[in-house]
């Protein structure tokens, strides 16, 4: 397989997947995909669970980003389960940090932040893969090269906080001011493309009361923004300029969370600058720093098509399933809405 081939495959998959996402997620059907009775409040009725499309669509996005790691790597030659390890090594520390990291910042428990977790994936990686390669790699015979391993990571992320602001749509959160409050040339760019969420559920409407209101699209123009910047960074990878990709990948991403959190309307912690902002430039300058330490590694090439068809093994499918039903476990439980169910027989069918 190409690399222009395997970009294409990715872009169309993309282009609809987004289409798709923009198109119906706003609404309020798409916010609760399954109430689960788990208790009963009163005869004939029970208290719900609800699981979330949220979950469900971080779970993809997560997935998705896995699995380029796998490819990525893969083509670089580093046994599956070298790739493995790191992957979940790494999501040990960046899923919990994703709520750790919200409590203190925003002082809510009950809440995400991708931005708070990604500042700490970037804190930590460098040093997670000297570890491997110190430890299981020697055990086990495998090597992490550093610079390409850290810009595969970036890429992965790339296209799964692009796929997971999906998520957000859904949920309602990460949302922009409204069009009336934007400035003019935004206003007029995006008259008639706004979003507008409905349901009393989704938070933009209980944090703000923005239901049925124009707001900026900043979750779709992330989406775009950060497949966009996935791709351009495969392209360079899978050309041997792993150092460009990471420093590409990183700072775009890093450097439009700074500039998307002005064209948002959710709070985001206090002060005019908040911490997320300060950690994205943060996680900027560590990577630009850690590109430069770790420059000058050999490129041996990358076999595309082996990597592509590695993924078809058992175990590999097995792991992303269980991956899957992982996050959307974690994710996609609500602990701010609730359900009240009752069932019935229909008598004229029985």
């Amino acid at each position: 397989m190409s690399s222009f081939g395997f970009l294409a495959v990715i872009t169309v998959a993309l282009i609809l997947y987004f289409w798709w996402g923009f198109t119906v997620l706003p609404g309020e059907r798409w916010q609760i995909l399954a109430a689960v009775p788990v208790s009963k409040s009163a005869p004939g009725a029970w208290r719900g669970v609800n699981l979330t499309w949220y979950g469900l669509l971080t779970a993809n996005a997560y997935v998705v980003a896995v699995t380029h790691l796998f490819i990525l790597l893969g083509a670089l030659r580093i046994p599956r389960g070298g790739v493995a390890l790191l992957a979940v090594a790494l999501l040990a520390i960046c899923v919990p940090a994703s709520r750790l990291v919200a409590r203190l910042v925003e002082k809510k428990a009950h809440t995400f932040t991708v931005g708070g977790a990604v500042f700490v994936g970037i804190v930590v990686a460098p040093w997670l893969i000297l570890l491997l390669n110190r430890t299981a790699g020697t055990a086990h015979g495998f090597f992490l090269p550093p610079l390409a391993t850290l810009a595969a990571i970036a890429i992965a992320y790339s296209f799964g906080e692009g796929l997971g602001r999906l998520a957000c749509i859904s949920f309602g959160c990460c949302y922009g001011k409204p069009l009336r409050d934007a400035p003019a040339p935004l206003r007029r760019l995006f008259a008639g493309r706004g979003f507008i969420f409905s349901g009393p559920l989704k938070k933009i409407t209980y944090a703000h009361g923005l239901d049925g209101v124009a707001v900026l699209p900043v979750q779709a123009i992330t989406a775009v923004l950060y497949a966009l910047c996935g791709l351009v960074a495969t392209a360079l990878f899978l050309a041997g300029k792993t150092g460009v990709a990471f420093v590409t990948a990183t700072a775009v991403t890093q450097l439009w969370r700074f500039l998307s959190e002005m064209l948002r309307a959710d709070y985001r912690g206090e002060g005019r600058v908040s911490p997320y902002q300060i950690m994205g430039v943060l996680g900027v300058v560590y990577a630009g720093g850690a590109a430069f330490l770790l420059r000058n590694q050999p490129w041996r090439g990358a076999d595309l098509a082996g990597a592509v068809a590695a993924l078809w093994q058992p175990a590999t499918i097995v792991f992303l399933q269980a991956l899957w039903l992982a996050i959307f476990l974690y994710a996609g439980r609500s602990t701010v809405t609730g359900a009240e169910l009752s069932f019935h027989v229909h008598r004229e069918r029985v």
